[in-house]
């Protein structure tokens, strides 16, 4: 028997996540990547319960909570320093099952990869999706320098400038700009500030800055602000950001005058306000940035793919013939990130907020809710962060493959 061919397109935490999970229900994957290696940019990602359930289907999970610095207690602040929220990250845990963590996206991106056989990720090869397939019927078809490939299915995971997504909905608007630009730091362990802080995000008129430490010692930091888009600083974005940022509160100038050392890494922000109609055609599916970008500010960009390509590969089974499970996929994934879309839309909106009393007035709102208890915020994340896979984990064996179908309620186990 002729054992089913996946080809994604974009090596991002998604298309690993997807690679991985179908190469256990026994499909053949070849991943194409365009970049000369796997080098995913400098920055952390915070994993909420959600995604990490969704790595325990492939039997990740453990081992990065074990990479992963937990994120502890902290919360919300002004930039002269006083907190307007706190966060306990017990009372995340009891209503989500686990708390976030965070660790690096190479990290990630290298245990991801590592579950993959040698040979299946094919870097500098970029690849262009030349026939999306019919289901029952012909194969997709992949164009790359070395020659065409054919494929039962093709899995578009070349993010937020997808160009898989541009040929399956050609008439789509694509992403659109939120109003603000973002900036991240990575600081290392040597340069970070001797005086000791808590995990925090400020937020200011227009403008917000967040800080957190990685396990190994290093901070990552990310910033954020309302501005036009296509602009760059006029000398380096190091200084852009002790501009706006300076006078905040400690540790912010100090990560700062740190980042001297490294780069700054800024790009505007864009989502995809209009939802896609579906996020397939043919034998082809759209997962991640490529399906559903959103503006970072609920940390759910990279959970959300994680989750996709979990869910994709519980519908698509090796040998069949992928109408039927593409279209559950699609009626699945798209309802969830169009209303994960919104929501980070909605803080979005609320981050940018740049008028005095507008801001006064944020801030008042957010120092009420956290008086009235922790649980009031963690609403936010209702819906979201207590999401499960609808498989249970896969079995491990000689080819590391799954053996049994999950079964109708496999998704209520708990795995955390």
């Amino acid at each position: 028997m002729t054992t089913s061919h996946a080809v994604v397109i974009g090596s991002g935490i998604g298309g690993l996540t997807a690679a991985v999970a179908l190469y256990r229900r026994g499909w053949q994957v070849t991943v194409l990547e365009r970049a000369a290696s796997l080098e995913p940019v400098g920055a952390g990602i915070a994993l909420a319960p959600n995604a990490q359930r969704a790595l325990d289907v492939i039997g990740l999970g453990d081992e990065i909570r074990a990479l992963a610095a937990w994120q502890g207690d902290g919360g919300m602040r002004t930039p002269d320093g006083r907190w307007v929220s706190r966060m306990s990250a017990e009372a995340a845990r009891e209503r989500f099952g686990g708390p976030i963590v965070l660790l690096h996206r190479a990290t990630l991106v290298d245990r991801i990869a590592s579950r993959l056989p040698e040979g299946v990720i094919r870097t500098g090869t970029p690849a262009e999706l030349s026939e999306p397939g019919v289901a029952g019927g012909r194969r997709a078809v992949v164009a790359t320098p070395d020659g065409d490939l054919e494929a039962d299915l093709v899995v578009g995971a070349d993010g937020i400038n997808s160009a898989v997504r541009s040929a399956l909905f050609p008439s789509h608007p694509g992403p659109s700009y939120t109003g603000l630009t973002a900036w991240r730091v990575l600081v290392a362990a040597e340069d970070a500030p001797d005086q000791p802080f808590e995990p925090h995000e400020t937020w200011g008129r227009g403008a917000l800055w967040g800080t957190q430490p990685l396990k190994d010692g290093r901070i990552y930091a990310y910033a954020a602000a309302t501005a036009p888009a296509g602009r760059r600083a006029p000398d380096s974005e190091q200084a852009e950001l002790l501009r706006r940022f300076g006078d905040w509160h400690h540790p912010i100038p100090a990560i700062i005058a740190a980042a001297a050392g490294g780069p700054v890494l800024r790009n505007d922000i864009h989502h995809m306000a209009t939802p896609l109609p579906a996020f397939h055609r043919g034998r082809t599916a759209l997962i991640g940035d490529a399906a559903h970008a959103m503006a970072p500010t609920l940390g759910q960009g990279g959970n959300q793919a994680i989750e996709d390509g979990i869910v994709l590969a519980h519908h698509a089974s090796p040998g069949g013939e992928q109408g039927a499970g593409l279209a559950a996929y699609s009626a699945e994934r798209l309802p969830r990130t169009s209303m994960i879309v919104r929501k980070a839309a909605q803080v979005a909106r609320l981050q940018a907020v740049d008028s005095r009393a507008g801001a006064a007035m944020r801030t008042a709102l957010m120092s009420a809710l956290s008086r009235l208890g922790p649980g009031l915020v963690l609403r936010t994340f209702d819906g979201i962060a207590d999401w499960r896979p609808p498989q249970r984990p896969y079995a491990s064996g000689t080819h590391d493959r799954a053996r049994t179908e999950a079964s109708p309620t496999a998704g209520r186990a708990e795995h955390l």
